[in-house]
């Protein structure tokens, strides 16, 4: 395959080394130049996933990605998903569609066939856009990864494209990581490596200048630049879940979210995370739940297992206490569907043949089945004495339920959704990223309890955390590097 000087892979030393930001933040530095760009992951592992335009499921990261591209996602830029459903297995996604589960062992004999799938998809996305920003998985140097790779070194020479290498000098030993990960590598795959980027560095950066020097001699290859440290970044994790708490102005409700075994779209939490008068707690194995004005059952990619795990860790009966006092309830998908009397699953899609008792608060049921729902939805919120509000978000379930009634809180374009119960102190809906609307998030807080709210626009916040990498990448990296026959950078 004949090489492609504008596209340009990055690969990292480790899971979340920074791979994902800093494509998103290289994808926004040439949308602002007038390139027209893409991303793109050629296989991801993640739970946090998105619905795109063509209606596929793709991982979250690439969709953030796209929006930095000022693009809209599309099956492309991830041809391959895997989503964990038992430590030893996942569900394999290729473009766009469940394909199968497969268990480790399965997968690895799969993957020479996967490779075709991932190239067509690059190819199709070097045909429409004048550069791809492509981002790796891990790390190159996984030694028992590497026969059949398909995400990283495997994949850049089959297509024929540079790589740069980051590592995150916050978790310590960046140097050892850095010339470790090169030697490594095979020598046609350290001379496709163009240089390295230090990630997350606090403090003065004189400090490494010897290390740096020392770096470029022993391996032959530039270090492009030292990105700083930034403060309260607001970009969505591709898989790992965030648990520290920010210091909001004046918190006055209190969320509580459990994490479950295959918690999936963690992510639709993130409004909260960041809301000024919301006090959010992730609560796990082992933990018991804190008093709280609302729990929140998140969305599962095993809610029979999950369901399982909540009982297990006693946690029914805390949130049967939690209501019994009037706290409010609410579930998002998975979590939605646990909230009612009953879960089957005849095909075995999520494990074993069988079914599940529900947590009884919603009176509703759900079958598990072969085709997976994949919408963008918008429409209405009307919860009870509160005025109707816009609403958006996503579904990505298995199930069907059954039991929606003609007066169910949301009303979309083709359909109604969710229920209210247990004198309403209970909500549930399918829609992933509810919380991203601000009206709607205002109107489920004060649902919760919530008197007053300053609200929170987090499409913006999001466009300012892009925009924040963007900036940095601009000012600490030497870009001229990257694309020598790009004529964009400042002279």
């Amino acid at each position: 395959m004949q090489a492609c000087s504008k596209a340009l892979m990055v690969q990292g030393t480790t899971s979340d080394a920074g791979k994902s930001v800093l494509v998103a933040g290289l994808c926004r530095v040439l949308a602002r130049k007038g390139i027209n760009v893409a991303p793109f992951k050629p296989q991801n592992m993640a739970l946090n996933s998105a619905v795109t335009i063509d209606g596929g499921e793709i991982g979250r990261a690439q969709a953030v990605q796209a929006y930095a591209c000022n693009i809209e996602p599309t099956i492309d830029m991830n041809p391959v998903l895997l989503k964990p459903n038992t430590d030893v297995g996942a569900q394999v996604i290729i473009h766009g569609k469940a394909l199968t589960d497969m268990d480790a062992k399965t997968y690895h004999n799969f993957k020479p066939k996967v490779m075709k799938y991932v190239i067509e998809s690059f190819e199709r996305l070097q045909s429409h856009y004048q550069s791809v920003m492509i981002e790796g998985a891990g790390s190159p140097a996984e030694i028992n990864l590497r026969d059949r790779d398909i995400a990283n070194m495997g994949f850049a020479e089959e297509a024929d494209i540079p790589v740069i290498i980051v590592a995150d000098i916050d978790r310590g030993g960046v140097f050892a990581h850095l010339y470790g990960t090169l030697a490594l590598l095979s020598p046609s795959e350290q001379n496709r490596v163009v240089g390295f980027v230090i990630n997350r560095f606090r403090g003065d950066v004189t400090l490494l200048e010897n290390g740096l020097e020392w770096l470029e001699e022993k391996t032959g290859k530039p270090v492009i630049g030292v990105l700083p440290y930034l403060h309260g970044l607001m970009l969505e994790a591709e898989d790992a879940i965030n648990i520290n708490q920010l210091c909001n102005d004046e918190p006055s409700l209190k969320v509580v979210v459990p994490i479950l075994q295959r918690t999936s779209n963690h992510t639709d939490f993130d409004p909260l995370r960041m809301h000024p008068n919301v006090d959010l707690v992730f609560v796990g194995k082992n933990q018991p739940l804190p008093t709280a004005d609302l729990i929140i059952l998140p969305g599962s990619k095993s809610v029979r297992s999950d369901l399982a795990f909540i009982r297990e860790q006693g946690w029914d009966t805390q949130i049967a206490r939690h209501v019994r006092f009037g706290g409010k309830l609410m579930g998002i998908c998975g979590g939605y569907q646990m909230l009612g009397e009953l879960i089957s699953d005849p095909l075995g899609i999520e494990g074993k043949v069988g079914e599940s008792k529900g947590l009884g608060y919603l009176p509703l049921t759900t079958e598990l089945k072969q085709q997976k729902q994949l919408k963008r939805s918008k429409g209405t919120l009307t919860l009870p004495n509160q005025q109707s509000v816009e609403v958006f978000g996503y579904e990505i379930h298995a199930g069907e339920t059954s039991g929606i009634t003609r007066d169910a809180p949301i009303e979309l374009s083709d359909r109604k959704d969710g229920a209210i119960g247990w004198e309403n102190q209970v909500f549930g809906t399918y829609l992933h990223g509810i919380f991203e609307a601000p009206e709607a998030t205002g109107t489920i807080l004060h649902w919760a309890g919530l008197t007053k709210t300053n609200g929170v626009d987090f499409a913006q916040m999001r466009e300012d955390g892009i925009n924040r990498v963007a900036d940095a990448i601009e000012e600490y990296l030497d870009l001229k590097q990257l694309w020598p026959d790009l004529d964009i950078w400042e002279k």
